[in-house]
């Protein structure tokens, strides 16, 4: 089984629910990448902001967060802030 280390190793989109779950059958996430989703930025320090998304992708979105045991806007700022770092370096 192969241990994903990024945000970025994990597929954008899949062409149906069976080919992801074929992909986590044999990937799981890499445990300092788990408890960063999980522990999340500190309480006090956030700003609550309002984005709007289609129906169907926030489902998706959800859908993605479940399959991973993670809150789905958990997960989306652990994406936001890779990228960002990601941006910076560049």
């Amino acid at each position: 089984m192969k241990t994903l280390k990024a945000w970025s190793e994990v597929p954008a989109s899949f062409a149906s629910e069976a080919e992801e779950a074929r992909f986590w059958q044999g990937h799981q996430l890499e445990a300092a990448l788990m408890q960063e989703a999980v522990a999340g930025a500190d309480q006090t320090e956030s700003t609550s902001i309002t984005i709007r998304f289609d129906p169907r992708m926030l489902a998706r979105l959800k859908r993605l967060a479940r399959s991973r045991y993670l809150n789905y806007q958990s997960m989306m700022k652990q994406w936001i802030a890779e990228r960002l770092e990601r941006e910076m370096r560049d």
